[in-house]
């Protein structure tokens, strides 16, 4: 499998700090040292492999991947999650920024990200993020799967070789198989063919397979969306279907790859835009009242009404998209157009973070800081 690294940047007393560490941790139990550790963010522990074999073997084994990945996840003041956009002036790139500078500080920095085949020309798209990996689509046929906070990536191979007669990835997915402890990227494929015919095909890849297959899904009607919201092993879309065109929510279960639909919230009636989001692990349900509110759904044990959130005047553009998360006091960090936006419930009130190094983007997600590898499946 091939794989891309970059080394981490080492600092000039690193040599001296780490026979320190060294000779302190003779003193202290495995799982101590283990436990230690596994607070510490991504950046320190790629040094500290450096220290001995036995912190090497530790740090990238499995467990401690997994066990350093639930602390980051839990974290209380988001220190260890970041924003990712898809900044699309003055040319096409991926910038990052701390969710805790968005929630909690007077300002934020957009940081640029190395992401594979970065270059102005080439279109660039987040597929999906799931435990600290992002899986980005390069001008809608280069899929990566990347860890950006140890900067490693693979290239998955073409969904079809049909792509070049016709046939391109129009909506797509991607998650953690936790049955069969595998990450997936589901794509449908639609397009005229050579014979003029429009076709749809759904193919899903297995990171540890390597490789695409042709699976049996949607055979009722596609996805309305474009990207599947990942959620407890299912990818869910937002589709219309039908004379009246009636909205519903449909989920692939990527351990069995099979499709149901799912129960919807008990709506207000009147028109409204339903738009899919995901907010703190749970499938939500955004239903835009255009010009008067948004009311927000969340899926626990049964649907529950989150937040109504009131449209307000000013000089911002674009519909209300999707929450990113919710803050230790109720907060909710959402994206409003182009820009970033905290809503507190308890004020009702909102309040743009300050941010800078970022121009238009359009669309945002989350990501944890993690050592989750891109080998070993």
């Amino acid at each position: 499998m091939e794989e891309t690294k970059s080394n981490p940047q080492t600092h000039p007393n690193d040599q001296s700090r780490n026979t320190k560490i060294r000779r302190k941790s003779h003193h202290l139990p495995e799982e101590i040292i283990a436990e230690i550790l596994a607070r510490l963010p991504v950046r320190s522990l790629l040094r500290f492999r450096c220290v001995s074999q036995s912190w090497r073997r530790l740090i990238s084994s499995r467990h401690f991947c997994d066990a350093h990945l639930q602390i980051s996840s839990k974290d209380p003041n988001f220190s260890r999650r970041r924003a990712i956009a898809t900044v699309l002036l003055p040319f096409y790139t991926l910038k990052q920024c701390s969710l805790h500078s968005l929630l909690l500080g007077p300002a934020a920095d957009a940081a640029d990200l190395d992401y594979p085949m970065k270059n102005p020309r080439n279109s660039i798209r987040v597929v999906g993020c799931c435990n600290g990996l992002v899986c980005i689509a390069v001008n809608g046929k280069h899929f990566f799967l990347w860890n950006p906070s140890t900067k490693r990536h693979k290239k998955l191979a073409d969904a079809d070789d049909r792509m070049k007669s016709g046939l391109f990835i129009t909506k797509y997915g991607f998650g953690f198989d936790e049955t069969n402890d595998d990450y997936k990227v589901l794509g449908i494929l639609s397009g005229f063919c050579n014979s003029g015919r429009y076709e749809s095909v759904v193919k899903i890849y297995s990171l540890r397979r390597d490789s695409w297959k042709v699976i049996d899904a949607f055979k009722d009607g596609l996805p309305f969306d474009d990207n599947g919201k990942f959620v407890s092993g299912k990818l869910h879309w937002g589709r219309r279907f039908g004379m009246e065109s009636k909205w519903d929510i449909v989920c692939l279960d990527l351990g069995s790859e099979s499709c149901v639909s799912v129960n919807q919230p008990s709506y207000l009636d009147g028109g409204f835009i339903p738009s899919l989001g995901v907010i703190w692990g749970s499938l939500c349900v955004m239903c835009d009242f255009p010009k008067v509110s948004v009311d927000v759904w969340v899926l626990k044990d049964s649907w529950m009404k989150l937040v109504v959130l009131p449209y307000f005047d000013d000089p911002w553009k674009g519909p209300y998209s999707t929450p990113l998360c919710i803050g230790g006091k109720g907060e909710i960090l959402l994206v409003y157009g182009s820009a970033f936006i905290v809503y507190n419930p308890k004020q009702a009130s909102f309040r743009r973070p300050k941010i800078t190094n970022i121009g238009t983007f359009l669309e945002a997600d989350v990501y944890v800081e993690s050592l989750v590898p891109l080998d070993g499946y």
